[in-house]
């Protein structure tokens, strides 16, 4: 039998990818990337439309900073943020979709 030539998926590739899908299996960050992708919001604003604590809403969107999902701008002391990765947007968009059929 003749073997088939794979391109095989580095390590690093596939540690990155589990780490990227794991930030957007929470329900919580999903539904703050989804907020973010309507519109850029201060966390009080996040925490009053989901129900939460700003702690709380902080704490996500730190995690998500760190992955760069999340990006934000200071005006006075007031922090906005807004989704930083237009491919994740895209993802959780078919996600939804897909689960909407």
């Amino acid at each position: 039998m003749e073997k088939e030539h794979h391109e095989l998926l580095h390590e690093d590739q596939a540690m990155e990818a589990s780490r990227l899908l794991k930030a957007i299996s929470d329900p919580t960050r999903i539904r703050i990337l989804h907020l973010l992708s309507q519109e850029e919001c201060p966390v009080g604003h996040i925490a009053e439309v989901l129900g939460m604590s700003q702690s709380a809403v902080s704490h996500q969107l730190g995690y998500l900073r760190s992955l760069r999902l999340v990006k934000y701008r200071r005006d006075g002391n007031t922090y906005y943020y807004t989704y930083e990765d237009e491919h994740v947007i895209g993802i959780l968009q078919q996600v939804l979709d897909h689960i909407a059929h």
